[in-house]
Parts: C-alpha cells; structure tokens; sequence
C-alpha cells in the first residue's frame, strides 16, 4: 500500500469524528492557548495564517479571533465540510478550507503554518514536518504538536493493542461500542488527578495529562479515547527525532524551542530562515 494511500485512510477514519460531532469548536478557548503556545495573538494579527489538518476548523474557529488576515485550512479527508460549516457561521470571510494532501500541498507562503495533532498519524512524519517548513514563507514562524514517545508508555503498551483492533471496525462500533465505556474510567481517573497533590502527579503514570483532561466534561474525554482507537496509524515520536528535525539547514538555529506539554507530547517550532 503507498503513503498516500496509508495517510488517506487516518484522513477518513479522522472525517468520521469530525463530521458527527456538534456544530462549533470541540476545544475550549484555554485549550487552544495552551497548544499554540508559546505563540500569542502578536504573532497572528494580520498574519497569513496556514493550519495543516484542520479537522472540522476547531482550532481555525479560535485562531479567527486573534485577527489574522487570512487563514487557510488544509485536510485530506471529508471533514472540510464540516469545517466549511462551523466557519461559515463566524460570518468573516477571510478564509479558505481546501482539501488536500498536507504532505504534498504547496500554495501561497504563509507567515505562520501550523499543524497540531496531526503529524504523529502521517506514514512519514518527517515528510509532513518538510511540508510544514516549505509552506512557511521566509522569516515566517511554524509551530508543531505531537504525540511523545516519552512519557506514553502505558497508551503505547494498553492502547495501541486495542487501536489496531478497533480501527478496523466500523466508526460507530468504536465510538459506542468501545470508546464509551473505556472513556467512563479515563473521565473517572482525570477528575481524580485534579485533586491530587503535584508530588502524587509527578510519579503518576500521566498523571499531569489525566489532569489536563480533567478540566472538561465527560464527553470530551470520550471524543479523546475515540480519536486514539479510530485512527489506523500512529507513532510516537521521542525528542531526538524533533530535534533533528529542527537542525533543518532552512530553520533559524537560534529560534527553535521543544516543550515538553503534559509530559507526554512534544509541542515545536521556530521561524524559517529568510533568503
């Protein structure tokens, strides 16, 4: 099976989830903050603004509200229509949604490209991370999000097991018939984390990520499990990878960062060398 046939499989596995949720952003205003960070709004006010796998626009919804001056928003599957529908409803017209292979798209240069929870699900990470620099446009910021190798091995050891399982059957069985149940524990175990003491989470298994989760309702901790069983593919990348990554001859050396967030996922970026 080719890549592109690889990639478009998660594509559409992803559309199902994004195409049966409720109209408007499934994250919170917060949420948003904390994934972009540590970009702020000065970074997008009348910016190009470029988002590689936007899903159903969630991220595009609040990344509107910084006022950038145009934003476009890339996805290969069929979950542009929902993002072409929770975007419409801003009533700004500053937008683009295309369907698209991120890994091969090129268009216009944007000053920022960003592409968050999406690279960790491509058969060729790396290949994304290159389409993400060479749609940045010289002197412009790129900022990437990804799951961790570090920090995940109970998902890596319990999950994945059951994600290779379950992406085979059909998207409904999945939601209702594995990821409801299983979310029922994981939401109990986040609320929990909430109260726990920072000296009890930090030898927790993600225990810092459990209580992350724990900020938001039930349902959201169920589109959470849903996302990690629905998808055919995933990797998790650990910090050597992304900072080879980073030491790209068309990256600025002095304005990458790597974050540890949640201890269990690398947030990434920098700015594109100017020609």
């Amino acid at each position: 099976m080719s890549e592109s046939s690889h990639d478009q499989q998660t594509a559409s596995a992803f559309a199902t989830s994004w195409n049966n949720l409720p109209e408007g952003s499934v994250y919170s205003r917060e949420q948003f903050e904390d994934w972009i960070a540590p970009l702020k709004s000065d970074a997008v006010r009348d910016q190009r603004v470029l988002e590689l796998g936007c899903g159903n626009g969630s991220l595009l919804l609040h990344m509107l509200q910084w006022q950038p001056s145009q934003v476009t928003g890339i996805d290969l599957g069929d979950s542009v229509r929902s993002a072409k529908e929770n975007l419409a409803e801003t009533g700004q017209t500053n937008w683009e949604i295309l369907q698209d292979d991120l890994v091969a798209h090129r268009g216009e240069l944007a000053d920022l490209v960003y592409c968050i929870g999406v690279l960790h699900h491509l058969k060729e990470p790396e290949a994304g991370f290159r389409s993400v620099l060479e749609n940045t446009s010289p002197g412009g910021r790129f900022h990437c999000w990804v799951y961790a190798k570090e920090g995940n091995l109970p998902v890596r050891l319990l999950v994945e097991p059951l994600r290779k399982l379950c992406c085979q059957l059909p998207w409904w069985l999945t939601k209702y018939g594995a990821a409801t149940p299983l979310s029922l524990p994981v939401y109990l175990a986040a609320r929990l984390a909430r109260v726990l003491p920072e000296s009890v989470l930090s030898v927790l298994p993600l225990g810092h990520y459990l209580h992350w989760l724990g900020q938001r309702e039930w349902s959201f901790a169920r589109h959470v499990v849903f996302d990690q069983l629905v998808t055919p593919q995933t990797v998790y990348l650990d910090r050597p990878t992304i900072e080879s990554w980073l030491r790209s001859a068309e990256v600025d050396p002095d304005s990458t960062y790597v974050i540890f967030r949640n201890r269990n996922s690398w947030k990434f970026g920098g700015t594109r060398l100017a020609k």
